[in-house]
C-alpha cells in the first residue's frame, strides 16, 4: 500500500479510501466487518462514512456498523483514520441538520456514540451551508478540536470560492481550517479541474474523489450492462449518454490489457493533488481487485488517449475558456 500526507497535514493516509456507503443497505453487517478486516490486511487505513449513511433517518446505521467493528478491539481503532460527515437531516425537528453550531455539536456527539470512539479524525462538512456564517462554523469546530473530539476538518461538495472563503475565515482565527475536499471526480465528470482543484492546491487541501467509476459506467458497463447496479435505471441512462465514449474507452482498456475499473482508478491516482479515490466495495473480492490500480502506472500516451476520449474542461480557469 502507498501512503501520502492528507493535504498540508502530517497525517498519512492510504492512497485508496474505503467508502462505507453500502454498509447496511447493500452489504450485511457481517460482510461489512469482513471488508474492513480485509482493508486493514491490505494496508488501507483511511475509512470514509457519514452520519446519514444507511438512509434510515436519524439512525446512522452505517456508523453503527463501523462502531461495532471498532469495538472488537485488536488495535482496529488505532490503525484507522475515521472520516465522517455532518450536514444531513437526522430528523424533522428544527436545528437537526445543516451547519449551525447547535447541530455541529449535537451531530458530533451522536457520531462519536455510534462509532464507539472518543474522536473523529476527519470531520467533513457534507455540503456548504449558505445560511450559516463561517465565524459560527469555525467557532463550533474549534471547540470540538479543543475538546479532542475532532482532529481535522474537511469539506465535501464545495465550490472553489467556498474553499477560499472558509480557509480565509479560518486563517483570521489562527485555525488550521479545511485540510481536504471530497468531490465528484472521474473521467466522465471533470468540472472540478476548472477551479476546485486549483483552489485545493493553493490552500493545501487533499482531494478525495467520490464516484470514481462514474456510477458504474467506467467499470466495464457495456460488457456487463445487465448485471448488478449497471442494470439499474440510472446506470442505463449513463450508459446511453456515454455509449460512444464507453466503446472507445473499453476498447483502449482491452488494448492495454487492463480492466476498465482499474484504469479509471489509476487515472485518478495520476492526477495532481488527488490524495486517493473512495472505493465502495460490496464484497471483499471487489476490494482486493481495486488494489490493482496502485500497481498500474499509465504512460503519457495512454493518458493522452484518455483525454481524447474523455476531454476535461480544458484545464484551470480562466485559460480553459478565455486566454
Amino acid at each position: 500500500m502507498e501512503y501520502v500526507n492528507l493535504g498540508r497535514t502530517g497525517l498519512q493516509v492510504s492512497r485508496l479510501c474505503l467508502g462505507t456507503m453500502n454498509f447496511g443497505p447493500q452489504t450485511s453487517e457481517a460482510d461489512s466487518h469482513a471488508i474492513m478486516d480485509k482493508a486493514l490486511e491490505l494496508g488501507i487505513n483511511f475509512f470514509d462514512t457519514a452520519n446519514v449513511y444507511g438512509w434510515k433517518k436519524g439512525e446512522g446505521w452505517t456508523e453503527q456498523i463501523i462502531g461495532r467493528w471498532l469495538a472488537q478491539g485488536g488495535m482496529r481503532r488505532e490503525k484507522v483514520v475515521i472520516a465522517t460527515k455532518v450536514f444531513g437531516i437526522m430528523d424533522d425537528w428544527p436545528n437537526h441538520s445543516r451547519l449551525s453550531a447547535y447541530h455541529i455539536r449535537r451531530a458530533c456527539d451522536e457520531s462519536l456514540r455510534r462509532l464507539q470512539t472518543d474522536r473523529i479524525d476527519l470531520y467533513q462538512m457534507h455540503h456548504v451551508d449558505r445560511s450559516t456564517p463561517w465565524e459560527e462554523i469555525w467557532q463550533a469546530m474549534e471547540q470540538l478540536v479543543t475538546a479532542g473530539k475532532v482532529l481535522y476538518v474537511g469539506s465535501s461538495n464545495f465550490a472553489a470560492w467556498h474553499i477560499a472563503s472558509a480557509n480565509e475565515a479560518a486563517s483570521r482565527r489562527n485555525f488550521l481550517g479545511l485540510v481536504s475536499e471530497q468531490s465528484l471526480y472521474n473521467l466522465t465528470e471533470r468540472s472540478i479541474e476548472l477551479e476546485v482543484l486549483p483552489a485545493c492546491r493553493k490552500y493545501g487541501l487533499g482531494v478525495i474523489p467520490w464516484s470514481p467509476l462514474g456510477g458504474g459506467a467506467l467499470g466495464g458497463a457495456l460488457k456487463a450492462a445487465s448485471q448488478g447496479r449497471r442494470a439499474g435505471e440510472n446506470a442505463q441512462k449513463l450508459i446511453q449518454k456515454h455509449r460512444g465514449k464507453l466503446e472507445l474507452y473499453e476498447a483502449l482498456c482491452r488494448e492495454i490489457g487492463q480492466e476498465p475499473a482499474i484504469v479509471a482508478l489509476a487515472w485518478l491516482l495520476a492526477q495532481d493533488g488527488v490524495t486517493g479515490p473512495i472505493i465502495g466495495p460490496r464484497t471483499a473480492e471487489q476490494l482486493v481487485g481495486a488494489q490493482k490500480a496502485l500497481e498500474l502506472k499509465l504512460d503519457e500516451d495512454v493518458l493522452h488517449r484518455l483525454d481524447e476520449i474523455w476531454p476535461g474542461p480544458g484545464g484551470p480557469a480562466p485559460e480553459a475558456y478565455a486566454w
